[in-house]
């Protein structure tokens, strides 16, 4: 009888410290491999990478990192911060930035290296602190954005 790996997640609360995405990074490695998913540690990594110096470097206040599977063989990476504007590189609208340019690649590498992206705007209610959630998803199943 064939077993039903059930869905997972975990959230990582996270400090405004330049040691935080490291340690998220390190945490998403840790859960990948204890769930059988090590083949997709390097890019979801890679997508961890750049959705964290994103959230760290833009904003002044802790953000926090989600990992979750939403279905077997696919893991995706999100990335919460307090600051609800959507950053330009990850709307499909935007142009990738000059090759001279020394900023404003990372976004534009989760879009083509993940398999789907999205994004949540937050509105503060409640306990709600508002602001924004980056998501980019990778792994088997052939989903594309």
């Amino acid at each position: 009888m064939a077993t039903v790996s059930p869905s997972w997640n975990y959230t990582l609360h996270l400090p405004h410290d330049p040691r935080a995405p490291g340690i998220a990074r390190g945490a998403l490695r840790l859960i990948l491999a204890a769930h059988e998913m090590p083949d997709l540690a390097p890019t979801a990594e890679l997508l961890a990478a750049e959705l964290l110096a994103n959230a760290h470097c833009h904003t002044k206040k802790p953000y926090a990192f989600r990992l979750l599977s939403p279905a077997p063989g696919r893991v995706r990476v999100a990335v919460w911060d307090t600051d609800p504007r959507v950053p330009p590189g990850f709307t499909s609208d935007q142009p990738p930035p000059a090759p001279d340019a020394e900023h404003g690649r990372g976004l534009h590498l989760v879009r083509a290296c993940a398999d789907a992206t999205g994004v949540a705007v937050l509105r503060e209610l409640g306990a709600s602190k508002g602001g924004k959630l980056l998501w980019a998803e990778c792994g088997g199943g052939g989903m594309s954005r």
